[in-house]
Order: structure tokens, then sequence, then C-alpha cells
């Protein structure tokens, strides 16, 4: 067996992040948002991946930076502009948290050709820790476009993409290039495709131990990992193991079983994001704590509302009384309100009314018209965080913001050093950032 010492090793860009030793959030498309990955994050997550993002859609975007919470937000307008009685609505297609995202960020593009990819990725590239080429997805809506697991009949197109990434982006952003891959129908297929890919200089490979036919109800088959494994080492990669994974523990024991550098969590975190955490540091927390957490994350960001509520019906248990409640939730005020969280309903409201949903409260029809809650006067009145969102007076101070009302915060989650804002330092936050403006957006 050769040593440790004389493994070779890609060397890892002064801007990326070695894989080794890791357990991260898996890329899921609806389930990698923002909240999502600062929850994982904040239970031990190493590293966290976004949602696949296609990269025809990034192309044209403009980046800004939120006055209120200091996200980075790339945004596009339909091109159609909508109709006279109701204008076309900016969307948000990928949100960064600068601060708590520094270092640990893997932006996951859906390609089908090296051009688009490298356009698209140098939009993001000097916002994250690295690129991953999703040529993995098995769903017809990336494979129609010959994006995803369509790529892995096509390994010559992949091999131009990764390559054409590696020399376009990852070096001159100085950031790893990587790719996520499903086994093949024979062990030999996957290994002529593994050595293939290694050879691009690539500095880690994710492999779904999964077929393309498969899916996340049939267990995973991992006969094929340690070949994989083997592959990767000898040519300096990183090897990243997906499917089946639920817990931060059994990710370390498959990681020493197989021989792989690391282990992605994916559906376990859904429903429940604590899941990164050791046994030795408690294991599971129950719902109602990571909920609140949860929750407290989508108000800050000003997440869509609709993605929210999708991940919050797979994290409240089913059966819990809790569960059929907050199905009637119209807004943040209301999911604040069936699950008790008084302490959020402050900023709750302030967040429905930045993204216009304080017209649609349950509660508002019950109570009638704009009538709040006792609850939400108690905590205005003696919560300090409520205190600062309704317009009072602050001792503590919060997290950096560009301009306009001081960003939505509350108190549990520790808040970042407060720092220059980009307009303060100079930078035009309407276009992307030069590479050499990286350490300053990042901060």
């Amino acid at each position: 067996m050769t040593s440790l010492t004389s493994t070779p090793r890609v060397p890892i860009p002064a801007n990326g992040v070695d894989y080794r030793g890791k357990v991260v959030l898996a890329p899921m498309v609806r389930s990698g948002e923002l909240p999502s990955r600062l929850l994982a994050l904040k239970y031990g997550a190493d590293l966290v991946w976004g949602p696949e993002t296609v990269d025809r859609s990034l192309i044209g975007a403009s980046r800004r930076v939120n006055p209120r919470n200091g996200t980075i937000e790339f945004t596009r307008t339909p091109s159609n502009g909508g109709r006279p009685d109701k204008p076309a609505q900016e969307s948000i297609l990928y949100r960064i948290d600068p601060v708590r995202e520094k270092g640990k960020l893997i932006f996951q593009i859906g390609t089908a050709t090296p051009e688009y990819a490298v356009e698209a990725s140098k939009m993001v590239a000097g916002d994250v820790a690295g690129i991953d080429v999703n040529s993995g997805c098995p769903k017809p809506f990336s494979t129609s476009g010959g994006m995803g697991a369509a790529l892995l009949r096509d390994p010559d197109r992949l091999v131009s993409i990764l390559e054409a990434l590696v020399r376009d982006v990852g070096k001159p952003y100085e950031i790893g290039i990587s790719v996520k891959i499903r086994i093949l129908d024979t062990p030999e297929k996957t290994e002529s495709l593994v050595t293939r890919l290694v050879a691009t200089g690539i500095t880690g490979l994710t492999v779904h131990c999964r077929t393309t036919p498969m899916r996340p109800r049939e267990r995973a088959i991992r006969d094929q990992l340690r070949m994989v494994a083997t592959i990767c080492r000898n040519a300096g990669v990183a090897c990243v193991m997906n499917g089946d994974v639920t817990s931060r523990d059994q990710a370390l024991a498959l990681m020493e079983e197989y021989g792989a550098d690391g282990a992605m969590i994916a559906t376990a975190a859904e429903q429940n994001p604590s899941c990164f955490r050791s046994g030795a540091e408690g294991g599971l927390l129950p719902f109602t704590e990571v909920c609140h957490a949860y929750l407290q994350s989508c108000i800050e960001a000003e997440n869509r509302f609709g993605n929210s509520k999708y991940l919050l019906n797979i994290m409240i248990p089913g059966k819990n009384r809790e569960a059929s409640k907050a199905k009637m939730a119209k807004n943040y005020y209301d999911y604040c309100r069936y699950l008790q969280y008084d302490d959020l309903l402050p900023a709750a409201l302030k967040a429905d009314e930045i993204l216009n949903l304080s017209d649609k409260s349950v509660f508002q029809k019950e109570e009638g018209g704009d009538k709040r809650s006792k609850a939400v006067q108690n905590a205005i009145e003696n919560n300090e965080s409520a205190r600062a969102a309704s317009g009072a007076s602050r001792t503590k101070q919060t997290s950096p913001s560009v301009s306009g009302a001081g960003p939505i915060r509350t108190n549990s989650i520790p808040t970042p050093t407060q720092k220059p804002t980009p307009e303060e330092n100079g930078v035009d936050v309407s276009v992307p950032a030069p590479q050499a403006q990286k350490q300053e957006l990042a901060a």
C-alpha cells in the first residue's frame, strides 16, 4: 500500500478548499437555499453545496448587495416585461452570505457546454470557494438539455467542460473545480470515466452511489466506492461519497470503511440539519428548536416564503399537531404564531412587509384587519430584537448593512463583526465583482 506521505495531491488553490476530512451538505434543488446552508453550518457542516444553478439562467444576471442584511444577491428581470396590470417582478437566482459562508460555499452549476459553463462561473467565482459541475442529476429538466446525468453518456463533453473551467476559472480566480457523478452500470465503465475525469485538473470528485435510473428510495450501492476512491487518491484528487449518509458519525465511519476522503449528507439534512452534530455533541435536536433556527434564518435572509414552507413541511413531523396547523400559514407571521415563536414575531412582520405578504395572514383575518395580537405587543415591548425591528433604540451592534433600514436580525444566531460596506470600499455592487475585490466583498 502506498504511504500517505508519498500519495500525490492536486494543489489546493489559495482561495479554494480541501474536501478531505469533510462532512458536507449535498447540493439539493429547493432544499439548498441560503437558510438551509446557514443552518447546516450552524450545526457543524464543514462545507455546503448550493442548489444546481443552470448556466444560462445566471449569464446576464445582476449582482448586488442587499442593504438590509448584507447578503449578495444575483438577480434578473424577465425579458417579457410582464403585463400593464402586473409588471414583471425581479427574481433572485442565488443568495450568498459573504461572512458566514466565506470559504465554505461550493457553487454547483448545471451546464452542457464549456463556453456557457465558463461565462456563468465567472459571475460567482469571486464569491465562492469552488465550482462543482453537476453530471449526476437524472431528472428530465436537466438531462433533456444535455446537462446532469446526460454528461455521463458523453464523457468527451464532460472532460472539455472541466478542462475549460480549470483553465479559465479555477486558475485565474484561484478556486477549485470539482465534479459530481453517479456510478455507471459496470465497474469497468465507472473506472474508465473516473480515470479520465481526475486527469482534468479538478481538486475533488463526488460519487453518488446510485446509477442514473435509481431513485432516492432505492438503497445506495457502495461496491464501486472503494475503487473510485483509489483512483482519485492515486491522482491526488479528493473523493467524496454520497448516498444514504444520515449523520456525521455514520459519515466518518463510512469514510474509514471505504477509503473515501469526505461524505455528503442529503435528505437527512432536509429533515433535520442538526444531523451534522456528532453523538458526542448530543446528536439530533428536537424539531421545535431546529425549526425556530430555520425560521430565524429565513426571516433574516428574506427567503422566498414558498421555499421556506416547502422545507418546514419536511422538518415538522407529519403526525405532530403543529404540522396540520402550520400548513395553513400564509406568511412568516403565521408560522411564528402557529409554532409559538413569539420572539420572532416582530422580525417576521417586517419580513412579511418586505416580501409583500403582510395582507395574507390567517391571523389578520381572524383578528380583524391589521390588529396585532397581544403576543406581538408583548414581544415588541419586552424583546430587544423586537424593539430594534419596531424602530426603538438598540444597544448591541448588528451585522453590516449597505444602506437603508437595518438588517433583519434576532439574537440567537451570533452576528458577525461589522465591517465596511461595499459602497464604503468604493465597490459598485450592481455588476459582478472582479477577482481582485473578492476579499473585500467576502468580508
